[in-house]
């Protein structure tokens, strides 16, 4: 197809517009140019809950059927007038300069540039560990749908209710659901990620048979997942009115009342909760906005369920039944503490001759140590994978633990602390078995992979560890047999038992 191209005037700006006629959506026969008409259209609801957000785009350049990229970084031909905001990079530097969908005349850019979907954070800028609201994403596992979704809604929305705290909710335009709770509140990530994760957790224990709030998807046969790892400062959520491309045909991502929901359900009637473009801008005329307050709307969380969430060290429970403190010089589990690195986190690699030689593992994540076991330690050539076996989390407190856990106690034997530093996460997610992320310690530097594997059989998953890119820069075997934080071997940390461990934590 030629490229063709049209001028049009947004406000005070003129904007050049190209292959309006081409088909996005092949079933409808709905063009580039209905999708700028759409945002055009739906611009005077949709705008407010994209102020100031930084956003990421997900373009279709050729249609929702070819290939699709998300964009993050202002692309290098964005216009001087379209407002940005900058994010710096923990990964080597580097920043991430966000656009901001203010006003009309750039809503219609972003949507020349095939953007069909719109992914904003739940925080505005500047305040980005400040989500404005909580998100509860519903995603149907095979053998249920979209009505399943709504069933598990509104037994949210009725926890949310016990604690006072008013909830609304919007098809995603796709499978599921999603339950926002307004907040307009300065608290932190950290707060609204440990409340929507207990929650989640709570409703899955209060109906096993229906919820689900762990992300493995072997766990989501005919369940509903509960995603509360929304809440973080790291993630997206699709926008309210924004469009879809997850089928041939366009759908929106549209507030529903309690009400229709419940209709729904009631009805078995799957369809009246798919709305195209032409069916949400007359709702939006005659019902209006329905998640208006979204934006406005000031609510706390209960004082005791805030001071639950700080002082919860659940995550810790396994670590502690498996260790008498008045025998072991391991720390004892304490409240979950964050790093002051801000999105940078530190990680150990424990040299440990327990019943066999293996290396540990554990990268901070969530207020606690994520532990794998790697028998034959960590990798150093690209390519090359170690199996990880996944084993309980430990406090942050272990991060420098050298010395000797005694005979009889569970993993007696000696640790050295063979490597430190911190890392940053590229992309991925523990809960959905895939991590890639760069270390830099005192001997390993470059990128890494966890990635957990099925064999098909229904036996216990596999993790593996993997080196990515680059090999890893020799390491002399003087270095490689010492602590990088006392410079002992393996038998001089054993030889010397009385130099057990002490704290220099504070």
């Amino acid at each position: 197809m030629a490229r063709t191209e049209e001028t049009l005037k947004v406000g005070k700006r003129s904007l050049t517009l190209s292959n309006v006629d081409k088909v996005l959506y092949p079933t409808a026969r709905f063009t580039k140019g209905q999708v700028i008409d759409y945002y055009i259209r739906v611009a005077r609801y949709i705008l407010p809950h994209l102020k100031n957000r930084p956003v990421t785009l997900k373009r279709y350049p050729d249609g929702v059927r070819g290939e699709f990229f998300y964009e993050k970084n202002a692309p290098a031909f964005t216009p001087s007038w379209v407002k940005r905001f900058s994010v710096q990079r923990q990964l080597r530097g580097g920043t991430i300069h966000y656009i901001l969908i203010n006003d009309l005349p750039t809503l219609v850019w972003v949507a020349n540039m095939a953007s069909i979907e719109l992914h904003p954070f739940l925080h505005r800028a500047p305040k980005i560990s400040v989500p404005t609201e909580i998100v509860f994403d519903l995603d149907p596992g095979e053998g249920t749908d979209i009505l399943g979704c709504a069933r598990v809604a509104t037994l949210i929305r009725d926890v949310l209710g016990q604690l006072k705290l008013k909830s609304f909710v919007k098809v995603s335009g796709s499978k599921g659901l999603q339950v926002y709770v307004p907040l307009n509140r300065n608290l932190t990530y950290d707060v609204t990620k440990e409340f929507a994760k207990t929650l989640a957790e709570l409703m899955q224990e209060r109906n096993p048979d229906l919820i689900v709030a762990k992300m493995a998807k072997e766990m989501r046969k005919r369940k509903v997942f509960i995603d509360w790892s929304q809440n973080t400062e790291s993630k997206t959520t699709v926008c309210v009115y924004s469009l879809r491309a997850k089928s041939d045909v366009p759908y929106v991502s549209l507030p529903v009342t309690w009400e229709e929901l419940e209709k729904a359900v009631q009805a078995k009637d799957v369809r009246s909760l798919y709305f195209e473009p032409e069916q949400a801008l007359k709702r939006l005329e005659t019902a209006g906005d329905l998640f208006a307050q979204i934006e406005t709307l000031k609510q706390d969380l209960p004082g005791e369920v805030l001071a639950a969430l700080r002082q919860t060290a659940k995550p810790l429970e396994q670590y502690r039944e498996k260790r008498d403190f008045s025998s072991t010089p391991e720390p004892t589990p304490v409240v979950p503490e964050r790093s002051r690195q801000g999105s940078t986190r530190r990680f150990v690699v424990q040299k440990h001759a327990a019943s066999h030689l293996h290396y540990d593992f554990r990268l901070e994540m969530e207020g606690v140590l994520k532990s794998w076991a790697v028998p034959k330690g960590p990798p150093l050539e690209s390519n090359v994978k170690r199996l990880a076996m996944p084993v309980e989390d430990h406090p942050i407190a272990y991060l420098d633990f050298e010395g000797i856990i005694p005979k009889g106690q569970y993993g007696g034997g000696t640790v050295m602390v063979w490597d430190i530093g911190t890392y940053n996460l590229i992309e991925g997610n523990v809960h959905k078995g895939f991590l890639k992320f760069y270390m830099s310690g005192k001997k390993l530097k470059g990128e890494w992979l966890l990635t957990r594997a099925h064999d098909g059989n229904g036996g216990r998953p596999k993790w593996f560890l993997i080196k990515a890119t680059a090999n890893v820069l020799r390491i002399s075997k003087r270095r490689a047999d010492r602590s990088v934080i006392s410079g002992r071997t393996m038998e001089e940390i054993a030889a010397r038992p009385e130099h057990q461990w002490q704290s220099r934590a504070r």
